[in-house]
């Protein structure tokens, strides 16, 4: 046995689960109110390694901490940034000194962030570690392009300095791009002098990202327009004001609950808003139409075991839920595709062969296709040696299938759930699962 690794003995799961916060909000109410000059409270936060990433970044960008309260194992905190209101006085220049800004592993981080490079008079570079630095940024680049605007990469990836200012313009990209780009340019276009565009000449793909964005911004104070679904009008000299933000539950962790609830497992799960603009609240949908059955109760929301039919899951909308929608699919009678998952392959591994590699050496039947998966169902995996490919999604998807197992489980990189979900062993285990090994899940 390895010392990153951990065994899992295959026993069914029962007892409640306070879902994390979305960290997909949690970016978004963070940055909001990092960008305001009145005090704002974000409550329900949980310290994941991209969330403190994001703070982290947010700091350099003049946003303070007035206060850190601990609630449970939640944080409530008091933000402002007081730099802003100087903004308009110093031609929209905050900061006078090179900076680098420090993004680790966390895509949402660098998209969103790339875009505030506008508010310095001087170069600054953005970095990180891991997959992050392959992955692609020519869509940001090409709007650098466009308004003439200097950079330094090399060869298009990571580390990248950029040295200019974003100008009020009509910015056109495929809606088939990472949303994060979108969302980037949407939370600092309003603070410009004047309005700008933001045009998709192909529709828009995981759209309730955007529209998460679109939501946080509101609640802040500012408005975008959309005159059509693939237009964004955002007008300028609007600011961030003040409010209290709580971060509602993450449907991304919660899929993994209700999967295992489908595969036989009894879990309730608190923290849930039964209407969301989440893009993996589809989750819900997605296991009603495979045959499962969720119900809301006093308690929380749980999913219920039953036959399982086939299904063709179009991702384009939640991607997120790939990894464990394939744990689920091979629980199917019969054979099942996920389409239109493409962009999987660059997260923080290639999710499609992840996955794939890791289910089959558990007696899945799981073919990777060039945009998605073929899954044959199997109604049950084998004990095996599986890896997370440093990937929590993937770790935590092995995790919910070593509950149809036959034997233990053993997953190396079981601790890549630190990226999103640091209490994740932590909670399976209080749900009655039987982990055991030399490595320290519990303190993450």
């Amino acid at each position: 046995m390895k010392k990153n690794s951990i065994i899992i003995e295959p026993k069914k799961l029962a007892g409640k689960v306070n879902v994390p916060p979305s960290k997909s909000l949690s970016h978004r109410g963070i940055m909001c109110a990092g960008l305001s000059e009145d005090i704002s409270v974000v409550d329900n936060l949980i310290y994941s390694d991209d969330i403190v990433t994001t703070i982290e970044a947010m700091k350099q960008f003049g946003m303070q901490v007035l206060s850190e309260e601990k609630v449970g194992e939640r944080y409530r905190l008091t933000l402002q940034n007081k730099s802003i209101s100087k903004l308009k006085e110093q031609n929209y220049k905050m900061i006078s000194e090179p900076m680098t800004v420090h993004c680790s592993e966390s895509g949402t981080t660098i998209r969103f962030l790339m875009p505030f490079f506008t508010l310095s008079s001087a170069p600054m570079t953005f970095t990180g570690k891991g997959r992050l630095g392959e992955r692609p940024y020519e869509t940001f680049y090409k709007i650098l392009r466009s308004q003439n605007i200097s950079y330094e990469t090399t060869g298009g990836f990571l580390p990248v300095t950029i040295n200019g200012t974003l100008r009020p313009d009509r910015f056109q990209m495929a809606g088939n791009v990472s949303s994060q780009f979108i969302s980037g340019l949407m939370l600092i276009l309003p603070l410009l002098g004047e309005t700008s565009k933001i045009e998709l000449t192909t529709p828009l793909e995981s759209k309730g990202y955007v529209d998460l964005t679109l939501d946080t911004s509101r609640q802040f104070g500012v408005s975008v327009e959309m005159p059509d679904a693939q237009t964004f009008v955002i007008n300028g000299n609007q600011y961030y004001k003040g409010t209290t933000y709580t971060v509602e539950g993450d449907y991304s962790q919660a899929a993994f609950w209700l999967v295992a609830g489908s595969l036989g497992n009894d879990v309730i799960l608190e923290g849930m808003q039964k209407t969301s603009l989440q893009g993996d609240h589809a989750i819900l949908e997605i296991v009603e139409r495979l045959g499962g059955k969720i119900t809301w109760q006093t308690e929380g929301v749980k999913s219920t075991e039953s036959p399982l039919a086939t299904a063709v899951v179009d991702a384009s909308q939640c991607p997120d839920l790939v990894p464990v929608l394939t744990v689920l699919l091979s629980m199917g009678n019969g054979t099942s595709e996920i389409t239109n998952a493409g962009r999987l392959r660059i997260k923080e591994s290639d999710r499609l062969k992840a996955i794939c590699t890791e289910l089959n050496k558990m007696g899945g039947q799981v073919e990777e296709l060039e945009e998605g998966l073929k899954i044959k169902g199997v109604q049950g995996f084998r004990g095996a040696v599986v890896d997370s490919w440093n990937d929590h999604r993937i770790a935590m998807a092995l995790a919910i299938a070593a509950t149809r197992a036959d034997g233990p489980v053993e997953i190396t990189g079981f601790e890549a759930v630190k990226k999103s979900y640091p209490m994740f062993w932590v909670d399976y285990e209080k749900l009655g699962g039987v982990i055991h090994g030399e490595s320290d899940w519990r303190n993450l």
